[in-house]
């Protein structure tokens, strides 16, 4: 494979598909008061959950440093791709993005790497680093798939239902969902990052009602692609497979956790949906 695709570890791709697809994950970090560990190498998703179960402390993450990404970089120069493409988690939510631009800057006389802002998080960027490592395997050229990543990019929508903004709300990334505080908290507030930041997009009063909401959005969307469910070891998986069955095969949704980098901020229960629009 001639180009090869490296993201973060807010991808929420399993060890399997990344396996599968060469694609190599650098970690942020999670810290909890005076500990610090390396996502997925250090912490697990169940840890994590557990972890954050039985904290005192609320957590917080840390953007990967350039050095993560600079030697993530020449490990793939060394194992003999021709460049990277280097698929990250939103600019609006993260400084991730900054350090994968400066390491590109670092190797940049050796090395042929491109960063691209995928404007999405959680299992959004993970489908797009799944699509960008398959055009790669099919020997598109890395214009071709930095190209590709941007037109993923404008399809790419990402909704979630949370079971409390405290976690949000305490950690800063509350963005363009502050109508929701105050009396808002005892709401089950739906969240739509589809343009790479926080925005409102529903306030519904119970669970339930919450996971409707998020069956109505997929279902106005259409003609969908790779639709997906991620959530933090949510126990209304099951229900929320049930309010889509009526529209999606479940054999064709794709499901997995939402890691310690998102659930840092949804908090516990999470659940999120993401797809991509139709061409």
């Amino acid at each position: 494979m001639a180009i090869r695709i490296v993201t973060d570890s807010s991808c929420d791709l399993s060890d399997e598909e990344l396996a599968a697809h060469s694609i190599e994950v650098v970690p942020l970090s999670i810290r909890f008061g005076d500990e610090e560990f390396e996502d997925r190498t250090e912490l697990t998703v169940e840890s994590f959950y557990d972890k954050l179960a039985s904290s005192s402390v609320l957590p917080e993450t840390a953007a990967p440093s350039p050095g993560k990404f600079e030697a993530a970089f020449r490990r793939q120069m060394e194992a003999g791709a021709d460049a990277v493409v280097c698929v990250n988690l939103s600019a609006g939510l993260s400084a991730t993005m900054q350090s994968a631009q400066n390491a590109a800057l670092a190797v940049k006389d050796d090395f042929e790497v491109h960063v691209v802002d995928s404007g999405s998080i959680t299992s959004g960027l993970g489908t797009q680093a799944l699509l960008a490592a398959e055009a790669a395997r099919d020997d598109a050229s890395a214009e071709e798939v930095v190209d590709l990543v941007g037109q993923l990019a404008r399809r790419t929508r990402v909704f979630g239902a949370l079971d409390t903004l405290d976690n949000l709300k305490k950690g800063g990334r509350i963005g363009g969902a502050k109508a929701l505080l105050g009396s808002m908290l005892s709401f089950k507030p739906i969240l739509d990052l589809s343009s790479g930041v926080v925005e409102e997009a529903g306030k519904p009063r119970t669970r339930r009602r919450a996971l409707e909401a998020l069956r109505d959005k997929v279902v106005e969307a259409g003609a969908i692609e790779r639709l997906c469910i991620t959530h933090g070891f949510a126990p209304d998986l099951e229900q929320m497979l049930e309010l889509l069955a009526p529209h999606h095969d479940r054999e064709r949704i794709r499901i997995g956790h939402i890691g310690p980098v998102i659930g840092t901020h949804g908090g516990p229960r999470v659940m999120g949906v993401t797809w991509l629009d139709p061409v």
